[in-house]
């Protein structure tokens, strides 16, 4: 005698058919769960990666002194993703010859903001539910 018999002998054809779909179904919402919290975490990456980027720029265009703690580390912290785009072209400068705007953060903002962007698209485009 089986223990454990699979209940599902003692269903009719309609009944095991209409369980089958609902077992699909709970398998495509629980793929399209996982393709979402990937898509809301890279979203969330890419997110504080522009922050971090903007900091970057707004400390930049506001002539923050390098030497201050707060500014050295948002310069330290966002280096490896500037470095990349570190002198792609030349910045506006003021009489001090210190740098006013540099579009290279900007630049970088965009970069990273489109990779992200065409991340979240190539994720969905592959594995999101039909």
């Amino acid at each position: 005698m089986n223990p454990n018999p699979d209940p599902r002998n003692n269903l009719s054809p309609e009944e095991r058919d209409r369980l089958h779909s609902e077992e699909e179904r709970v398998l495509i919402s629980q793929r399209a769960l996982i393709v979402y919290r990937v898509i809301r975490i890279i979203s969330y990456l890419v997110s504080a990666l522009l922050v971090l980027l903007f900091l970057r720029f707004l400390l930049r265009f506001s002539g923050a002194n390098p030497e201050n703690m707060f500014a050295s580390f948002i310069y330290n912290l966002s280096e490896p993703f500037f470095a990349p785009f570190d002198n792609l072209f030349m910045n506006p400068t003021d009489l001090a010859g210190t740098n006013v705007l540099d579009v290279n953060i900007l630049v970088a903002m965009g970069a990273y903001a489109l990779l992200g962007w065409l991340a979240i698209r190539l994720i969905y485009s592959f594995f999101a539910p039909q």
